[in-house]
């Protein structure tokens, strides 16, 4: 299950980018790959190398730095080091759980987003971090998989897209495989709605409504970390600062379209999630009407038997007084007596289905 609530702040009072190289306990490493894209060709670079200041010039194109899972903070520093980052980027990197934003840092900016993943029937987000500067870009991401394969992978097919937009097409490019995988996680929620429904349709129980309560959590956490990535995204056509020139903007508006029908879908199954509670009380209340109703025939039907037998229960009998029970020395009393009360019991019967009460 997702966390709530995760520790991702600094410690109170701690100077302004303290927490960039805090805790050294934290963080085994991540893996670092790297890449430079020019003349439509993409070229795997020695990221040990970068990392340690042996960068140089690459020529024409942009360089891509990619930090598969959570650095440490040698990482972190060689990062800084190497690339002069501002602490307050780094720090944003090391405190993981992050809300999406997006900061600006003289010519470079810093966007944050959440990436989300259905994994073993949980809902696991990442926090992904894209630095931009030009030339340049660095992307650093929380998970164990890397998702940006197929990016990659449209480099080498030399699409012209980055060759004529530059590093500002790749940071589009990441930030919309980012987004965009909010819609196979929905469809895992849509396919676990529908087999709640069922449940409390049909079979409603108390791990039902855990499993809603579940379900109404780990929405609550989708909604906290993919609300804000649209207004992050229109953001950034907003102000019109580099690399994000108005020749990008088609492309951040189909990003925007994406993440603006992520929470409409993530409203929509809120609000479903919120009726099966509904749903769930109404089909227990009617259970429990049911098994009430069968009960309250059942007593019914016994309070005139009860009666019957109470009156021949109480054998006052005198031979010479009047008011004796002339029934007690009948030949065929006791046979009368079981006729008179079954008869009572069919005739209820019949009166209760007429009623439509069974």
């Amino acid at each position: 299950m997702s966390r709530l609530f995760e520790k991702n702040y600094p410690e109170p009072g701690a100077a302004p980018g303290h927490g960039a190289h805090a805790r050294e306990d934290v963080g085994e490493g991540a893996r670092a790959c790297a890449w430079h894209y020019g003349h439509e060709r993409l070229t795997e670079l020695d990221a040990d190398r970068i990392l340690s200041g042996g960068a140089g010039d690459t020529g024409e194109g942009f360089m891509w730095l990619h930090l598969q899972g959570m650095p440490g903070p040698e990482q972190l520093r060689a990062l800084g080091n190497a690339f002069g980052l501002h602490p307050l980027v780094l720090e944003d990197i090391r405190h993981q759980g992050q809300r999406p934003k997006v900061d600006f840092f003289d010519n470079a900016l810093m966007v944050i987003l959440s990436h989300p993943r259905h994994e073993q029937g949980r809902i696991e987000l990442h926090q992904f971090s894209l630095f931009v500067a030009p030339g340049l870009i660095i992307s650093i991401h929380g998970g164990e998989q890397d998702p940006f394969e197929p990016v990659r992978d449209r480099m080498r097919s030399a699409n012209r897209n980055f060759n004529r937009l530059g590093a500002a097409y790749l940071a589009y490019a990441l930030m919309d495989a980012v987004v965009d995988q909010g819609f196979p996680v929905l469809e895992e929620i849509s396919e676990w709605l529908e087999r709640l429904e069922d449940e409390v349709l049909e079979r409603p129980d108390a791990s039902t409504l855990a499993e809603i309560h579940r379900l109404r959590r780990e929405l609550l956490v989708l909604r906290r970390q993919l609300w804000p990535a649209r207004d992050v995204v229109a953001r950034l056509m907003r102000d019109d600062l580099e690399p994000f020139t108005v020749e990008l903007f088609p492309y951040l508006r189909d990003v925007h379209d994406h993440a603006i029908q992520i929470v409409d879908l993530l409203e929509s199954y809120r609000e479903m999630a919120a009726t099966l509670i509904e749903a769930y009380m109404s089909a227990i209340n009617q259970r429990s009407n049911d098994v009430m109703r069968v009960l309250t025939i059942i007593a019914t039907i016994f309070i005139p038997l009860t009666f019957v037998v109470g009156i021949y229960g109480m054998n006052f009998d005198h031979p010479e007084s009047p008011w004796s029970m002339p029934e007690l020395y009948t030949y065929y009393g006791y046979p009368v007596v079981w006729l008179v009360m079954l008869g009572v019991v069919a005739g209820m019967l019949y009166f209760f289905r007429r009623r439509g009460w069974l």
